[in-house]
């Protein structure tokens, strides 16, 4: 299946997590074979990483902040025309296939 969501994208989560739901963000990964995206600032999590020492440089330990993946049915594409949260169709015309808005029909690329 193909994905409509593509990086560099703003997104709005639309379910999920309390503290994550209603938070918009740009798109920084696009997984489509785990059908997944990472957004910057969303679904943060905590790793605790220990001292490393590769290639004659050493890694400081310490706990260390990134942004997990969250499904792609979570997230919904944020129109920049009308600035909404909107369903994402696609337009045929002689320029090629574009992503078009569904609410004002803006087109994305």
């Amino acid at each position: 299946m193909r994905v409509k969501i593509r990086k560099g994208d703003t997104v709005q989560v639309i379910s999920g997590r309390r503290i994550d739901k209603g938070k918009r963000g740009e798109v920084i990964k696009v997984l489509p074979d785990s059908h997944r995206v990472v957004v910057q600032g969303v679904n943060l999590r905590k790793k605790h990483q220990s001292q490393v020492q590769t290639q004659g440089r050493t890694m400081s330990p310490g706990i260390i902040e990134f942004e997990g993946s969250i499904d792609i049915s979570n997230v919904m594409l944020v129109c920049p025309k009308c600035k909404e949260p909107s369903r994402v169709g696609i337009h045929r015309d002689e320029d090629g296939v574009q992503r078009e808005c569904k609410n004002c029909e803006a087109l994305f690329d």
